[in-house]
């Protein structure tokens, strides 16, 4: 007996051990591998390398570089393609696997509604160079700002910062240290050990964490527009992790009930995802 307890107690042991030293290959899920271009979604784009150095930001400069897609849009009635300052532009921030080239459906409807889009590779992720960890995501975040408002001179309320699934983590982050012209937070949580608990509830979770992404305790701080998207079918990220989030968050806020899956919600509910978002920039960035 005892040695069968003292066996399960060491496997138990292990196990745990183990997701400890690999809870960041668990999080972060990148893939090298581009899988298509805005080209092949018929859309035109320039390709930008920033190099993350931001001797702004706390978190400080570590020299990576970081490759992502600047897609602007396209004024019909002008027929012209300016993505010039004081149009609407959104900083995509993506979520924990692949790269931009599997955001490319996500683009086009962003694209639709008159935006322009900047979505790029974390480090580690696609063709940017590196290793992805919580505070790199926020360098990477900070140094897509900074692009947009000194290198393309974009201004802060004509910038909708856009994060999905863990691109909730460096969105909200952002969120507070600039004031955008609103926040979308699609199928966020509240943060990794919550997440993690959900799935592992076996496992001390809360305890090992060395990732937080914080969302539930930064979103009280942000006074920007916030819209929150998330679906009853999701079953990565809970639906009431998002809904707790908006709870905890400061107003102004909506909130957006979709349905379909953690990954395919914003193409199922189509019409109405499209319909609030347009509604809610037309609300809260009338100038822009």
């Amino acid at each position: 007996m005892i040695t069968t307890v003292v066996g399960l107690a060491l496997g138990y042991g292990a196990i745990v051990g183990l997701a400890f030293a690999f809870q960041d290959q668990l999080l972060f899920q990148p893939s090298s591998r581009l899988l298509a271009t805005p080209d092949d979604a018929g859309m035109e784009y320039d390709t930008v390398r920033l190099n993350t150095t931001n001797p702004s930001s706390r978190i400080g400069s570590d020299g990576q570089t970081l490759h992502g897609w600047w897609i602007p849009a396209i004024d019909v009635s002008r027929e012209t393609s300016p993505g010039v300052p004081g149009e609407k532009t959104l900083l995509f921030l993506h979520g924990n696997a692949g790269n931009i080239s599997g955001r490319l459906e996500s683009v086009q409807q962003f694209h639709r509604l008159g935006l322009n889009v900047l979505i790029v590779d974390y480090r580690g992720y696609g063709q940017s160079t590196g290793t992805p960890s919580e505070e790199g995501l926020y360098t990477d975040a900070a140094t897509c700002w900074r692009h947009l408002t000194e290198t393309r001179g974009i201004a802060a309320e004509d910038i909708v910062v856009f994060g999905r699934s863990m691109g909730g983590g460096p969105a909200t982050w952002l969120a507070t240290q600039h004031r955008p012209g609103a926040l979308i937070l699609e199928s966020v949580f509240t943060n990794v050990p919550d997440v993690g608990a959900h799935h592992y509830s076996f496992l001390p979770v809360r305890a090992m964490a060395t990732n937080q992404f914080d969302n539930e305790a930064r979103v009280a701080e942000i006074d920007a527009p916030k819209l929150h998207i998330h679906s009853r079918d999701d079953r990565v990220v809970p639906f009431a992790l998002g809904r707790q989030v908006y709870e905890a968050a400061a107003e102004p806020k909506q909130f957006l009930e979709i349905e379909g899956g953690h990954n395919d919600g914003f193409l199922v509910s189509e019409d109405a995802y499209l319909r609030t978002i347009e509604d809610f920039l037309s609300q809260h960035m009338p100038h822009s």
